[in-house]
């Protein structure tokens, strides 16, 4: 087992509502992820590398030509604001959307292959999405809380609202599992695998939950106090990646 650490200071932030959830690899088997200050690359040799710094972002994509996406969220004078950023592979750092006042709307980063993003509205209660021309229409309502979101490169998509795990896929919604966490930020990051099992973090209970399309739920993997899992992936050769976030708030990547 190896594990990677990075200390975050949080004392000179806002109250924070929950950690960074993403872990994203690219071809090169690099994997990629944020602390809240910054974002980190650990090479296959293990090398660490800062390759997006003094950015405070919770979730990654990376898309096909392997250019890296994330958020800059910042609270100044009582007032959020962000903006949107783009590594390209030969580590240029553009934006994408300039700094607004407020919070992200209307975009994303939650993606399949195809460029469509995937998001729910203000309150939380509609799942949209956005094409890839920018039209953005509404794919499911009548929810109460909708939380952390997963797309698969087919357009499938998970997401998490009021301690359940949902799914839409051809334009149908479905429940996967109920009762998984009873605190509104009890369940962390998705991610999928090959079969699209669904990966959960339950970060309230320090253990990763694995959903079958048929809805059976296991737990395959557990974090030791005084870390819980956040996020994670899963390496070229399909290992399992954990993103966990410590009772200190440290932030470390590693295999189980």
């Amino acid at each position: 087992m190896r594990a990677y650490l990075i200390a975050v200071a949080f004392a000179a932030l806002p109250l924070v509502a929950h950690p960074p959830v993403s872990v994203v690899v690219d071809a090169r088997g690099n994997v990629y992820y944020s602390d809240l200050e910054q974002v980190w690359r650990f090479a296959p040799d293990g090398a660490r590398t800062v390759v997006v710094p003094n950015v405070h972002t919770h979730e990654l994509y990376m898309d096909a030509a392997g250019n890296l996406f994330g958020e800059q969220s910042t609270y100044e004078r009582q007032k959020w604001a962000h903006s949107v950023w783009k590594r390209s592979p030969d580590g240029r750092i553009t934006q994408v959307i300039p700094r607004r006042d407020g919070f992200l709307t209307n975009y994303s980063f939650v993606r399949d292959a195809s460029g469509t993003m995937y998001f729910a509205n203000l309150e939380r209660t509609e799942v949209r999405k956005r094409a890839p021309d920018g039209r953005i229409s509404t794919i499911a309502r009548g929810f109460r809380d909708i939380r952390w979101m997963h797309a698969t490169p087919r357009g499938t998509l998970f997401f998490v609202d009021n301690g359940a795990v949902h799914r839409i896929a051809g334009g149908k919604v479905s429940t996967l599992a109920r009762n998984l966490g009873a605190r509104r930020h009890a369940l962390m990051g998705l991610w999928t695998d090959s079969a699209e099992n669904l990966y959960v973090a339950d970060h309230a209970n320090r253990v990763v939950k694995r959903i079958t399309p048929r809805g059976e739920v296991t737990i395959v993997a557990r974090s030791v106090f005084p870390w819980s899992v956040a996020g994670g992936g899963f390496g070229r050769r399909g290992e399992l990646i954990l993103l966990e976030v410590s009772d200190t708030n440290q932030v470390r990547v590693r295999r189980p």
